[in-house]
């Protein structure tokens, strides 16, 4: 295909685009309402479901299939990462150098690492009760292992991240989303239905299949975000490019 055919294509393509973008524009309410039915909808609901956070019933709950698709495209962005930063055959594992970090920046990312990681336990479990859920909790999560890199070191780093552990429990939480979705269909509801019982309203087993949702969701953003941050990291430290290497002097 020439340039000249893709470059007409795309304009086909984009002119379509904003016909069909602009002409559902005019059907949405106006700007500036006191009460827009969109957002009096989604509040009535998200109570129904005995879901305090509203947000996390609209992720989770009154939208949970496009979730499941934004959670489809971390997973694939993790996973191209992963092939694309993989170490070339002209390329060599170096060891990484210790660290060396002043003992305040020591003593602060020690007393942060568990700290963080038990803030980003709480915002994932309560999701459906209080702003945060599985998405905010997951980055808080691998914010809070990363601590060890400031520290200690990068050793430090990979003797507490398990690389093929946490590569597994990025699929497997990308695979539990799929799979409550379909448990769904099998008791006879909709894909990705609500069908648990609802329990009460602002309590922690709240809110039905959100909280499962949400687990699931901060299981595979934060080993995601682990195991993407791990590749750039091992091309800073670990890997030595042909140019790297030292070159033999010239005998003349």
């Amino acid at each position: 295909m020439s340039k000249t055919v893709r470059r007409r294509l795309f304009l086909l393509s984009a002119a379509v685009v904003a016909v069909a973008f602009f002409w559902a524009c005019l059907g949405l309410p106006g700007f500036g309402t006191a009460r827009h039915p969109y957002g009096s909808r989604a509040v009535d609901t998200g109570v129904d479901q005995r879901t305090a956070n509203v947000v996390s019933s609209i992720n989770f709950d009154q939208r949970a299939f496009d979730t499941l698709g934004e959670e489809s495209i971390l997973f694939a962005a993790v996973l191209g990462a992963v092939v694309l930063l993989r170490r070339a055959r002209d390329e060599r594992r170096e060891e990484p150098r210790p660290g060396r970090v002043l003992p305040p920046t020591r003593l602060l990312g020690l007393v942060l690492l568990p700290i963080t990681l038990l803030v980003g336990v709480y915002i994932v479990a309560h999701g459906q009760l209080s702003p945060g859920g599985g998405f905010q909790g997951g980055v808080i999560l691998a914010v809070g292992l990363h601590l060890a890199y400031v520290a200690a070191d990068y050793r430090v780093l990979c003797r507490i991240r398990p690389l093929w552990l946490l590569g597994t429990l990025d699929a497997v939480g990308a695979g539990a989303f799929t799979a409550l979705g379909l448990a769904g269909l099998l008791t006879g509801a909709a894909y990705l239905e609500n069908f648990l019982p609802l329990g009460t309203f602002g309590r922690l087993s709240s809110g039905g299949l959100v909280p499962l949702i949400n687990a699931a969701v901060g299981l595979e953003v934060g080993s995601g975000v682990i195991v993407l941050v791990a590749q750039f990291l091992d091309q800073a430290v670990e890997t030595a490019s042909p140019a790297d290497r030292p070159r033999k002097p010239e005998v003349s």
